[in-house]
């Protein structure tokens, strides 16, 4: 079978990622992943030229995909939660496009690890309601119905205690605070209660730069409904979904 390859770029709050993806099968990376730190400000043009730089690297010719933490449609940026706030009304995709002088598709980079989960890792062939949630940063999240996606769901900013549930939740707010695994796990917990509450998932993976360190928290969630399952693609999700949203273009 000839392989099928697609290119993304994961756009993080400390790191932009990159890798040609094998989309063939597995979705594993064709090549190292090659990362370089983010920019500060990350603002749009700071973070073009850092593109440009990762598909020179890989001296890349085709299509890309890109993962940005922002909701995205259309092409365009309409928020800026964990980015700066100059992203918005950004159209993403004429910008990178124009420099990068590939076609792009931009998406959300919590949609993209989804989508990546939900065909070659933990939710492959899974039917009903699944929701992929990334614990980093912030808390990002994905939505499927019977394996389609609801684009920019952003469940990480459900209201708790008069403010997003990801200041209380995420995995920076453990670091931030102190808190050992099982205090954080209880905060979880109380986060997954009220997603359950809400959408009644069958499924419910668990992703992003916390899911490195699972065991030490996801054995102690407590009162939880739906099954709780590791993402297999940890900090290569977003890579992964954008390749493919890549190779749709």
């Amino acid at each position: 079978m000839t392989s099928r390859i697609g290119f993304g770029i994961d756009i993080g709050g400390s790191g932009i990622k990159a890798a040609p993806v094998n989309l063939s099968e597995s979705g594993q990376l064709a090549a190292e992943r090659f990362r370089i730190p983010t920019p500060y400000p990350a603002n749009p043009e700071s973070v073009a030229g850092v593109l440009v730089d990762l598909v020179r690297h890989f001296e890349w010719e085709g299509p890309v995909g890109i993962a940005l933490p922002s909701v995205v449609r259309s092409g365009i940026v309409h928020s800026a939660a964990n980015i700066d706030e100059s992203w918005i009304d950004v159209d993403a995709e004429t910008l990178f496009s124009s420099l990068l002088k590939h076609d792009v598709v931009v998406m959300n980079d919590a949609d993209a690890a989804g989508v990546a989960e939900m065909s070659f890792g933990a939710g492959a062939g899974c039917r009903g309601v699944a929701i992929t949630l990334t614990f980093g940063t912030g808390i990002g999240s994905a939505l499927f119905v019977d394996g389609y996606l609801v684009p920019n769901s952003e469940l990480g900013h459900l209201e708790f205690r008069g403010e997003s549930f990801e200041r209380w939740a995420a995995a920076s707010a453990r670091k931030r605070e102190g808190l050992t695994w099982r205090k954080w796990a209880r905060r979880v917990s109380r986060y997954l209660q009220t997603v359950d509450a809400l959408f009644s998932p069958d499924l419910v993976i668990v992703g992003g730069g916390a899911s490195k360190s699972a065991e030490r928290w996801v054995p102690l969630l407590d009162e939880v409904r739906p099954e709780i399952v590791v993402a297999e693609f940890a900090n290569t999700a977003g890579i992964v979904g954008a390749a493919m949203a890549s190779v749709r273009t």
